[in-house]
């Protein structure tokens, strides 16, 4: 067990969920970017089954968990500083909507807030993304039904991907879902 600094994202049913969605896409070989990594618990387990795995977070706190699981990880906003193509990327960003007058300045924030309507960092890390992706690239995306998951369908959309659930969970009061996205061939 890696102790957990109480500023980086405790792993939790979420995380879980999307690392087994991971681990039933991951092809031998494949090469994976997981964008705000937490403790580094979905790299950690994706680290035998994958050819290369890199990791990023916002939170120093969170890239030095990481690390300490033998996890690749670079402090950085979302794709910044990350060069090249991967065959897979995987997120749990913030979802959850947050109003200003509720937020708390400290770094267990950056995982928490997703902004007004929940979407501020997915819709960031959409725009990103396809620029990160080999021509078979994958994206996996856990998202809240607090978040609105047909917005978040819309938002793969408008960046010329198509997406579907690929793994789900209902928790109190939300519906937690992973959706495998992939550049949509035909619409370019």
């Amino acid at each position: 067990m890696h102790p957990i600094h109480p500023e980086v994202y405790a792993p939790a049913e979420d995380t879980v969920l999307l690392k087994e969605a991971a681990l039933r896409v991951l092809a031998p070989g494949d090469t994976v970017l997981e964008i705000g990594c937490g403790s580094g618990e979905v790299s950690e387990g994706l680290a035998g089954h994958a050819g290369l795995v890199v990791a990023t977070d916002i939170n120093p706190h969170a890239v030095r968990s990481a690390f300490q699981r033998g996890v690749a990880a670079v402090r950085c906003d979302l794709f910044d500083g990350i060069c090249g193509r991967f065959d897979l990327i995987l997120c749990n960003p913030p979802y959850l909507p947050t109003e200003e007058s509720d937020r708390i300045d400290d770094w267990l924030e950056y995982a928490l807030d997703g902004g007004s309507d929940g979407r501020e960092t997915i819709t960031r890390f959409l725009a990103a993304a396809p620029r990160h992706l080999t021509e078979r690239g994958k994206l996996l995306l856990l998202v809240s039904s607090l978040t609105g998951i047909d917005d978040v369908v819309l938002l793969f959309r408008e960046n010329r991907m198509i997406a579907c659930i690929v793994a789900e969970a209902q928790l109190d009061g939300e519906r937690l879902v992973v959706l495998l996205g992939m550049i949509d061939s035909c619409s370019a």
